[in-house]
C-alpha cells in the first residue's frame, strides 16, 4: 500500500464504486444464492462509479449535486461506515463524522454515554473525553436531556449534540453530511462559524450541502456529482455555477410539466410552466441580490372562472416563508377567464434577499382562496451577493459616521 505521506493527502478516494444488486422479487434474491441458477442474476445499480478525489491537508472540500447523486453514500464510505464494492479510501488522522440523522448514536444510551462512546471509538482516552465534555455540553445546549436516552430527543436536539461531539473531539478530518438542515437558523449559524474556526485551524473538512452560499463561503474546492459520478471538480464558484446551469437545463426541459414536492387542487385550471427571469430578461435559477427579477406563471383554464387568483410564495432552505403575495392582495382582478384560455402572468419585484438558496411555490386559486392548482417547491433558485450578511433580506444600507470629539 502506498504511504499516505507520499502524496501529502489526508483523504484519498481511489477509483471507488458502490454497486447494489437489484432483484425483481424476494424469491429471486434467494435463488441467486444457488450457483447454477444463472437466470436469477440481479441487475446492478451503480450508486457510485469510479470516484477519484484527493483532499489535501487543511482543505475544505464540498460535494454538491441533486438528491440521489451519491454524495451521502460517498461520505459513508469515507467515514468507514460502508465498504466500497471497488476501489479504496485512504485516510490519515483522527476522523469525526456527522452523517444523516440516526447514524452514530445508540438510541438507548443517554447523551452523555453516547458522547463517551463516540470519543472512545475514534481513539480518545476517558480523560480526554471528560476534558472535552463541558465544551460539548455548552455547545449542544440540551440541558438535563444530556442524561436522558437519545430516543427521547427531538431531531434538533440530536443534531446539536452530534455536531457538538464531532467538533470537540479534536478531529483531524471532519466529515459532515447535510445534517445542519434540520437545525434552527440560530444553531445553523453557530455551526457555520464553528466550521470557519476549524478551517482557520487547518482541519480537513469534507462536507455535503445543498446550501450553495455556504459552499462558496466555506469550501476551498468542490465537486459536482451526478448519477453516482463526479462530473466536475474545481473552485466553488465554478462548480456551483455549473450546478445551477444543470438545474436550469433540467427545469427548461420540464417546463411544460412543473414538478414540485407536493401538488393539489381541483384542477379548475392547470399551471403549465413556472419561469424565473433575471434583470436582463434571461431565464435563470440564480438571481443577484438587489437586481429586479420576474416570476412568470402560465396556466390554462378548463372552466369559466371569475377573477381567479395567481399567487407566489418564496421559502428559504429550511422551509420558512420569506415572502408571498397574490393578485387579490395586490388588487389586480383578472375578470372573467373563459374555458380554454391560457393566462401568462408576471410578478415583478426587486430581489432584496440575502445570499442563500430558496424555493418558489406557485398557485392558482378561486377568489375565496380554494386551490385550483397549487405546486409546492415548483422551482429552486439561488441568490448571489458578495456580502455575507445575517438574516434573509439584503436591505440597501447606508452608513454615516462622525467623530464628535
Amino acid at each position: 500500500m502506498q504511504d499516505i505521506a507520499d502524496n501529502q493527502s489526508l483523504v484519498s478516494i481511489q477509483h471507488v464504486s458502490k454497486i447494489y444488486p437489484l432483484f425483481a422479487t424476494p424469491a429471486d434474491r434467494l435463488l441467486a444464492a444457488i450457483p447454477f441458477l444463472n437466470e436469477s442474476r440481479p441487475k446492478d445499480f451503480w450508486a457510485l462509479r469510479d470516484i477519484t478525489i484527493t483532499v489535501e491537508p487543511g482543505e475544505v472540500f464540498a460535494l454538491v449535486g441533486p438528491n440521489g447523486s451519491g454524495k451521502s453514500t460517498l461520505l459513508q464510505i469515507v467515514a468507514g461506515i460502508m465498504q466500497p464494492s471497488r476501489g479504496r479510501v485512504v485516510t490519515s488522522g483522527r476522523v469525526a463524522a456527522l452523517l444523516e440523522l440516526g447514524a452514530g448514536f445508540n438510541p438507548e444510551f443517554t447523551g452523555r454515554e453516547n458522547v463517551i462512546l463516540n470519543g472512545e471509538i475514534i481513539g480518545l482516552s476517558r480523560s480526554e473525553i471528560e476534558a472535552a465534555f463541558p465544551a460539548i455540553a455548552a455547545f449542544a445546549e440540551i440541558g438535563e436531556f444530556m442524561d436522558r436516552p437519545v430516543k427521547e430527543y427531538s431531531s434538533g436536539m440530536y443534531v446539536r449534540l452530534a455536531f457538538a461531539t464531532a467538533i470537540h473531539v479534536d478531529p483531524e478530518i471532519l466529515i459532515v453530511d447535510e445534517a445542519l438542515a434540520v437545525g434552527d437558523a440560530i444553531f445553523a449559524n453557530r455551526c457555520i462559524h464553528k466550521l470557519e474556526e476549524l478551517k482557520e485551524r487547518g482541519i480537513t473538512i469534507l462536507f455535503v450541502s445543498h446550501d450553495l452560499g455556504m459552499v462558496k463561503r466555506l469550501a476551498s474546492r468542490a465537486a459536482l456529482m451526478l448519477h453516482g459520478e463526479v462530473v466536475a471538480i474545481g473552485t466553488p464558484n465554478d462548480v456551483v455555477n455549473r450546478y445551477v446551469g444543470l438545474v436550469h437545463e433540467l427545469q427548461l426541459r420540464d417546463a411544460d410539466t412543473p414538478i414540485g414536492s407536493y401538488r393539489h387542487g381541483d384542477e379548475f385550471s392547470k399551471i403549465s410552466s413556472v419561469e424565473l427571469f433575471n434583470h436582463l430578461g434571461e431565464k435563470t435559477t440564480a438571481l443577484h441580490s438587489g437586481q429586479p427579477a420576474t416570476i412568470r406563471i402560465t396556466a390554462t383554464f378548463g372552466h369559466d372562472c371569475q377573477n381567479p387568483i395567481f399567487g407566489m410564495l418564496i421559502r428559504n432552505r429550511m422551509g420558512l416563508d420569506v415572502y408571498g403575495t397574490n393578485t387579490r392582495v395586490e388588487q389586480i382582478p383578472l375578470g372573467l377567464v373563459k374555458a380554454g384560455e391560457t393566462i401568462e402572468l408576471d410578478f415583478r419585484f426587486d430581489c432584496l434577499l440575502s445570499r442563500q438558496e430558496y424555493t418558489l411555490t406557485v398557485a392558482t386559486q378561486h377568489w375565496d382562496g380554494a386551490s385550483q392548482d397549487w405546486i409546492d417547491d415548483a422551482l429552486t433558485f439561488a441568490v448571489i451577493h458578495p456580502k455575507d450578511t445575517a438574516g434573509m433580506v439584503q436591505l440597501r444600507t447606508e452608513i454615516e459616521w462622525r467623530r464628535l470629539t
